[in-house]
């Protein structure tokens, strides 16, 4: 094995930049930078003739391709090792049976300490350590020149990754801006942050955090103004408004507090064409109508992201208020989760100085954690003597901890006063205080709604309310629920993305955000694990990911658990599938259609490699379709006879592709047609065409007489 060479800084979070022991080398066509930036991603291992070709050319390369790879190759190791014999195969750039290497350590490039950076962030967010995780940032985004990757590198490999690094880039830069801005710093962000909103205008959570920092700094005009061009925006081109957490920080930014944004925010307005959900609906309402008679109680919203808890709470709790009860309302939201009380100030301040003055009052020294629930206790009492109190926490998962300890102190307050808590949120993501919560409240007596899928005449209701007249025929309305798995908000988007002429094959920015949203609070092992199902398909056994991802099965572990407990995978037996086929289109749609021929490739022949099923390797070759190669060519002769027994109709699928392919031998092509000829016949389908091409070109007679009992429809010997 050759050893890592030193010295070697690679840039490519920006334009492409080599340099050596501090001198930078010359890297001057287009495509020997594609060719470069391929090996530089995967130092790790070698990649294929073949995907480099694809990286550089996509799905047509050119006739002298392989001609010119090699001059690329040439010329990038002379240019890495300028003193290399012309005949040494040198130590930095290698081949070995078909496959080139780039041999430099990983932190040699900027990429991946980029993301080892960002992954060290994870430990200090989880323990709580705001200093030690925006460290973490503060270096990661150390990495970048610009804000884009892989500057002026062509191909379809650069092109994926610059989707990829974009989107993490993004994230990092707004979970920093998010830090800073609690630790009074917005200044040194706002500028930043408005150039990106600008950049990329459908992105509502950048549009979040740049509208908090202008607010920070007094500048609530810019704020409001920001906000209106979204606004506009969403209307015209998707005919939908911003998302609630925008409206909210704009309701606030109107209501005269910019320099806190997380003010009291009335109940939210009733979702226009609410269907379904009756029996949540009822207790939601029952609930309510004891309340304004005196009695208290408790109500847990549970339910994936996205199936509709807040709309039900919209709907269920809106009799609150003209039967006179108070109604105090928050929504958590991951900009200001680790900000101490953020929830609860904002669901008790009920337009009353009194809870938030007190607090301060208390707090400001480091007061013990008695103290305040002590203090929240005695106000929310006070409240409660006035007249009924309902207090409403959504997305529960994002609270603070002191918040969540409030609450549960809050719920012990129910039996004996006129208050109603309720409360809605996610499975996943979900630290141990709020999943410790979720056990403990409901044998306190807290009432558990889960939220399923809405059924399929709900689903196609919402449809038909949502889209313009005279709306998607049958069929359409019907992929879309099917796609959608009765999860309203996919549904929405699903209908938004046809009045584009989009599906969700071919997202646009809406629904590919629409579906980031959801995965983004996922651990980067978990999102990663469901784009690499979504490249294999659906019911595929966990040693088939361990094959593709190089994980093991126990490595994998956490990542299924996770995306099983958020809703997002289902187990079939001992297989997985995603519970909304929306969210596989949409990962595999948004990947340039050449990298993901080359993904399907490299997953075909891991999968082979790994003793996969056969049908399954066949697949990942149909999926593509995957260009016949000397890799393909040589697994469908070893295998085409046993794939055709056991999976005959992929089988025939694949040697059609296969026979029809112009690099295929000659002696591949007999032996495949052949086989097809074989298959078709056993699966009573016309074979004469194979069988009578075979026969007029093969050299055996008996393969000859073979077909030729095939081609007059004779059964073969050994058949019935």
């Amino acid at each position: 094995m050759t050893a890592q060479c030193s010295g070697f800084d690679i840039r490519l979070l920006g334009s492409l930049r080599i340099t050596y022991a501090g001198r930078e080398l010359p890297l001057r066509s287009a495509q020997r930078r594609a060719v470069f930036s391929a090996l530089a991603l995967t130092p790790e291992r070698g990649l294929s003739r073949d995907e480099l070709i694809a990286a550089v050319w996509g799905e047509h390369p050119p006739a002298s391709a392989t001609g010119n790879l090699y001059t690329y190759v040439s010329a990038l190791r002379r240019m890495l090792e300028p003193d290399r014999h012309r005949w040494s195969s040198g130590g930095v750039l290698t081949s070995e049976g078909g496959s080139y290497r780039l041999h430099v350590d990983a932190d040699a490039v900027d990429v991946h300490r980029f993301e080892r950076l960002r992954e060290r962030s994870r430990a200090p967010r989880a323990a709580g350590d705001t200093t030690g995780e925006l460290a973490a940032l503060d270096a990661a985004l150390a990495e970048w020149r610009g804000d884009e990757a892989l500057v002026g590198v062509p191909g379809p490999r650069a092109a994926g990754h610059r989707i990829r690094l974009g989107e993490l880039y993004l994230t990092t830069v707004e979970r920093q801006a998010e830090l800073m801005l609690g630790l009074g710093r917005g200044a040194e962000v706002v500028d930043r942050l408005l150039a990106l909103a600008g950049r990329h205008p459908a992105r509502e959570s950048l549009y979040a955090v740049a509208m908090r920092a202008l607010a920070a700094q007094g500048r609530t005009a810019e704020a409001l103004a920001l906000y209106a061009a979204l606004r506009d925006r969403l209307v015209e081109e998707a005919g939908t408004e911003p998302a609630a957490a925008l409206r909210q920080i704009h309701e606030q930014l109107l209501g005269g507090n910019p320099a806190h944004p997380r003010a009291p925010g009335p109940a939210p307005s009733r979702h226009p064409g609410f269907r379904g959900r009756s029996a949540a609906l009822a207790h939601l309402r029952s609930a309510v109508t004891g309340l304004a008679g005196g009695r208290g109680g408790s109500v847990w919203v549970s339910g994936e992201a996205g199936i509709g808890k807040s709309a039900l709470l919209a709907e269920g709790l809106s009799g609150a208020a003209p039967l006179g009860v108070r109604v105090g309302w928050a929504v958590g939201d991951e900009l200001a989760y680790r900000m101490p009380l953020s929830i609860v100030l904002e669901c008790l301040s009920l337009g009353d100085a009194g809870l938030p003055a007190s607090l301060h009052a208390c707090t400001g020294g480091a007061s013990p954690t008695m103290t305040v629930i002590d203090t929240v206790q005695r106000f929310v009492v006070a409240r409660c003597a006035e007249r009924p109190l309902l207090l409403v926490l959504d997305d529960l998962q994002w609270a603070d901890d002191m918040s969540l300890l409030i609450w549960h102190a809050l719920h012990k307050l129910t039996t004996r006063l006129p208050l109603l808590l309720v409360s809605a949120a996610r499975p996943v993501p979900a630290g141990y205080e709020v999943r410790l919560l979720r056990r403990v409240l409901p044998r306190d007596g807290t009432a558990l709604i889960e939220l399923g899928p809405l059924d399929d005449d709900t689903a196609a209701g919402l449809v038909r309310t949502w889209s313009r007249p005279p709306g998607p025929d049958l069929g359409t309305a019907r992929s879309f629920v099917a796609a959608a798995a009765g999860n309203p908000y996919y549904l929405r988007h699903l209908v938004l993305a046809d009045r584009d002429g989009r599906t969700a094959d071919t997202p646009g920015p809406e629904l590919t955000d629409a579906v980031s949203r959801h995965l983004q609070p996922l651990a980067d092992d978990t999102r990663q694990l469901l784009r690499a199902i979504a490249f294999l398909g659906n019911n595929y056994l966990v040693t088939d990911l361990a094959a593709v991802t190089g994980r093991s099965a126990p490595e994998l572990l956490p990542a299924v658990e996770e995306a099983l407990a958020a809703g997002l995978l289902v187990e079939d037996g001992r297989r997985l599938r995603f519970r909304h086929p929306v969210i596989r289109r949409v990962l595999r749609g948004a990947i340039p259609t050449a990298l993901r021929v080359l993904m399907h490739r490299q997953f075909a022949q891991r999968l082979a490699e790994a003793g996969g099923d056969l049908g399954r390797v066949a697949g990942q070759l149909l999926a593509g379709p995957v260009p016949v190669d000397a890799w393909v060519q040589d697994w469908l002769t070893a295998h085409a006879a046993q794939l055709s027994a056991v999976a005959p109709a992929p089988a025939i699928a694949v040697l059609r592709h296969a026979v029809a392919a112009p690099g295929l031998s000659a002696p591949a092509r007999e032996l495949l047609t052949a086989q097809l000829a074989r298959v078709l016949h056993r699966s009573g389908l016309p074979a004469g065409a194979e069988a009578s091409w075979v026969s007029a070109h093969t050299g055996d007679a008996a393969t000859r007489a073979e077909m030729d009992r095939i081609a007059v429809g004779t059964p073969v010997s050994g058949q019935r």
